[in-house]
């Protein structure tokens, strides 16, 4: 079954799953004018497309304008934000996919990885069969008289599409660095629990300002932000299993349910109870 929020309102975001393709879901928006993204990653491919106007987008250190026929795309883990300009309107929708799936789909198509996700260089492209290809998926995926096998093959044919235009060369590695990368690590493995920047620098062996500017540098984000991220992270799952929103805002490590609301729509641009199926 199709589980898409009939929402009609166009300012505010539609978004559809299926049980039964557990690995994809879909966003989309007509009037994006009130749409308002901090900085944010996720931890499944993502790929979107503008319908229509422009807006900014904010990746990684880059920010640009893009207009109506651009395709972004975001690797799992990569800092980015797409926001109005002004008050001009714009339209886009997005797809977020499971990295394990579409690694092995790579795998499948050729590509060298063991079955593990490897990230493509390109940030956005304006390839017109990429853009058409993409609003047809997405015409596929909500459209309720199709049976799960045409949208599951229609998805596997759109990223061997994906695949073909935009692998082939290598993404760049991030620098490494030991020190900043354990803190992160502390980070995932506590994000549920209470947090002090204090215990984060004695785990890097950093301190706190160094810590600061050599994490934001590192991952585009400071410490603070990569923690609230984790945690809208693991909210957005709890959301997709059915848990009540005021369940997951306690569990999830914020003061309460209005603390959790307000930091779910500054990153996800939606309500929890919009988010929710």
């Amino acid at each position: 079954m199709n589980c898409q929020n009939p929402v009609k309102q166009p300012d505010k975001p539609v978004f559809w799953r299926d049980p039964q393709l557990p690995f994809i879901e879909a966003r989309s928006i007509e009037d994006g004018r009130k749409v308002c993204y901090s900085r944010h990653s996720h931890d499944v491919f993502s790929i979107g497309a503008i319908t229509a106007g422009q807006s900014t987008y904010l990746h990684e250190k880059t920010t640009q304008t893009i207009a109506t026929g651009t395709v972004v795309v975001m690797n799992p883990g990569e800092v980015h934000a797409c926001n109005p300009i002004d008050d001009q309107p714009w339209s886009y929708l997005m797809l977020y996919i499971d990295a394990q799936w579409l690694g092995a789909l790579q795998r499948d198509c050729g590509v060298s990885n063991a079955g593990v996700f490897r990230g493509y260089p390109a940030t956005h492209s304006r390839d017109r069969f990429l853009f058409d290809g993409l609003l047809d998926l997405h015409r596929q995926l909500v459209d309720s008289r199709l049976d799960t096998l045409a949208k599951q093959a229609a998805a596997v044919g759109f990223f061997t599409r994906v695949e073909q235009h935009l692998g082939g060369s290598t993404l760049t590695p991030r620098h490494t660095n030991p020190k900043v990368e354990r803190a992160a690590r502390y980070i995932d493995a506590h994000y549920l629990q209470p947090i002090r920047l204090e215990d984060v620098c004695a785990v890097a062996n950093l301190s706190e300002a160094y810590l600061i500017r050599a994490f934001e540098q590192h991952y585009n984000m400071t410490p603070h932000a990569w923690l609230v991220n984790r945690r809208i992270q693991h909210g957005q799952a709890q959301l997709r299993s059915g848990e009540p929103i005021a369940d997951i805002a306690q569990q999830s490590g914020f003061a309460d349910q209005a603390h959790f609301q307000r930091a779910f729509k500054k990153h996800l641009a939606a309500t929890p109870g919009q988010y929710k199926p």
